[in-house]
This record gives C-alpha cells, structure tokens and sequence, in this order.
C-alpha cells in the first residue's frame, strides 16, 4: 500500500481567534474535494476550538503543537492530551526543533509525550532533525539515529502505526540555507532504516516521514517528488491560505 502524504500546517505563535476563522474560511473551498493527501493544521492552544469549529465535517484535521506527557496536574501553561481531545484535536506534534532549543525538550521528554499520544489515541508527528553545526561537522546520520532511538524507547511494532515522523533540518529554516531534494531524501532514507532496525521492515515500510525545512509553493514539487518524502511540515509558507493550498496541491 502506497502512503498517503500528510500536508500539515504549523502557524507556530501566530494569529488571532478571528484571524485563525478567516483563513478557514478561505481555504476550505481552495482544497475542498481534495483526498489525495491527508490535510491538518497545527494552531497555537487558544485557537484549537475555534480551527475545530471552522474545520468541522471538512477534509481537513487539526492537531495541537506540542502536549504535556502527564495526563492532568501542576503543569501551568501546559496542554495535556485530554484536553486536546475534549475539544476534538486528532494529532499533536512532538518535539518540534522550536521546543528542543527554547524549552530544552530532550529526547527523554519526546519519548514519553510519544508514549502519551498513543495511549490515547491521537496521532504524533515527531519532530527530529540537526543543527548546522552538526550538519557541517558530518555527524547528520549520528544525530538522527541518536533522536530516533531515544524517541522510540519502549515502542513496539503493535503500538507504532499511527506515528508520524517530521524530519526537521534545522539549518534549513528562516536561515537562507536549504536542503536540497536529494539530501531530503537521503536523510529520510537513514531515518527509515534505523525505524527497520527498531521495529522491523514491516513499520519502517508504512510509516510516514514529512519533511519540514522552509518549504514553499517553489520548491514542494521537488522535495514531495521524492519517493522517500511522504509529506510536509509547513511553517510560514501555511499562513496564508493561497500559498498553503498551493503546497497541498503541488
């Protein structure tokens, strides 16, 4: 079975309850009727009811950009996976480059929000990815076999099909540079194997690996064209509803 690609937008700490309803209504109609991908949009917490009522009975899904790995407590400024759910979010992001540098998230803490999503039924996209200096010193296939094993610590075959995997090359965002289609899918390919490797052939076969690094109307034909890609994290290039439609329909 082919998979199907995910096109999913990140609005990061962006727009306002009426802002966020005013692109739904825009772009509804821009990619209603399209099924040949899977569509989901990430807004920040205060936005989810909002996105969720817009979005509702369309082909579109909404997820939540990062969750606590708790299930309720003492955790102030959080979102935990329940209330997420209770507002009817399907997916949540996990460990995106943005919250490994700012909120010092770790491998440990990716692995037991992992752990939580699936528990609970919502589908994670994990985010993995290197730094520029970890990119020129050579040590890409090091660094992304180090977040795979320690994401995927105590997952099982039977647990791993809804998992989603975001491959972020974190020098290739708002810095100018760029990952070609080539080494896009060269990284896709070590985070493939080392899946095979960890939850066999089977499961590294069917999941699906997006790739989120400055993507854009000019350059999404070339990176998704890549046999390996199977998808894309969309940053700055989702805000608006004219540019993000022409990604979903590259």
């Amino acid at each position: 079975m082919p998979r199907k690609a995910l096109i999913a937008a990140n609005w990061k700490m962006y727009k306002t309850p009426a802002e966020a309803k005013a692109f739904v209504d825009a772009f509804l109609p821009l990619v209603a009727g399209h099924d040949r991908d899977e569509i989901a949009i990430f807004p920040s917490p205060v936005l989810l009811p909002t996105v969720i009522d817009a979005t509702r009975g369309s082909n579109v899904s909404v997820g939540a950009q990062n969750i606590h790995f708790a299930e309720e407590g003492a955790y102030t400024g959080e979102t935990s996976i329940g209330q997420l759910i209770a507002v009817g979010g399907t997916y949540t992001l996990i460990g995106h480059s943005e919250r490994r540098q700012y909120f010092a998230e770790t491998d440990a803490i990716v692995n037991k929000k992992l752990h939580t999503a699936l528990k609970h039924g919502v589908v994670p996209i994990v985010c993995i990815g290197e730094v520029l200096g970890e990119r020129e010193a050579g040590k890409t296939e090091e660094v992304l076999k180090t977040q795979i094993a320690g994401a995927f610590a105590g997952i099982i075959a039977a647990m791993a099909k809804p998992i989603v995997i975001a491959y972020e090359p974190v020098w290739a965002i708002g810095t100018g540079k760029t990952a070609t289609p080539e080494m896009a899918a060269d990284a896709h390919r070590i985070i493939r194997a080392e899946v095979a490797k960890l939850l066999g052939e089977e499961i590294a076969a069917s999941i699906r690996m997006l790739y989120g690094g400055s993507v854009k109307p000019d350059n999404a034909i070339a990176l998704l064209s890549q046999g390996e890609i199977d998808g894309a994290l969309v940053g700055g290039a989702s805000l608006k509803p004219d540019s993000f439609t022409a990604i979903v329909k590259y």
